[in-house]
């Protein structure tokens, strides 16, 4: 009979999210999983797989949590547009207020792995695809509260604003919080 796990595997991956988010797939390491989580590197491995395997379960996590996460704030009380630009306007600060700000876990991944990992590129899509949809709803109700015009297309802004937190999230490495917050006021203002 196998040692019984003396670990949360939940725990684990949020732990190995954390990792991979700051330091990317390529660079962390076995010996940083462990470090992160804990947890040997024999029973990560026994647990999980591979670092590959865990770095997929990461990346799940990281989309559930975004997803909830974004739902719940552009249900909040308010118009479209004021729930879309504080939104925007969180996601920037919170990085900003890092002392290295780590951008976005989909969007580094797939600026990291690109073509060379299929699986995670699938991902990230599943990602991006539910902000998209989350957006497109939540400018469909603006349309339908009468806070944003008949005529917006919601589905083209809902994609344009995914390329736009995509774009502020990799700025955020290298600009300030003045220049980002013109460009979420520019974004928003097609609403």
């Amino acid at each position: 009979m196998g040692r019984p796990k003396n670990f949360d595997p939940d725990v684990a991956v949020a732990q190995a999210m954390e990792t991979f988010w700051t330091k990317g797939y390529a660079g962390t390491s076995p010996a940083d999983l462990a470090e992160a989580t804990g947890v040997g590197k024999g029973s990560l491995y026994h647990a999980f797989g591979s670092k590959r395997e865990l770095f997929g379960k990461a990346l799940d996590l990281y989309g559930q949590n975004g997803s909830a996460m974004t739902e719940a704030f552009l249900n909040e009380p308010g118009t479209a547009k004021e729930r879309i630009r504080a939104y925007l306007m969180l996601l920037i600060e919170v990085d900003l207020s890092l002392p290295a700000p780590r951008g976005c876990l989909a969007a580094n991944t797939a600026l990291e792995l690109g073509a060379k990992d299929p699986e995670a590129m699938r991902a990230v899509q599943r990602m991006t695809d539910e902000t998209i949809r989350l957006f497109d709803e939540r400018i469909r109700k603006g349309q339908r509260d009468g806070d944003v015009a008949k005529d917006v297309d919601a589905q083209a802004q809902a994609h344009f604003l995914m390329n736009t937190i995509v774009g502020l999230r990799v700025m955020t490495q290298t600009h300030d919080g003045p220049v980002l917050h013109r460009i979420i006021d520019t974004a928003v203002a097609g609403l």
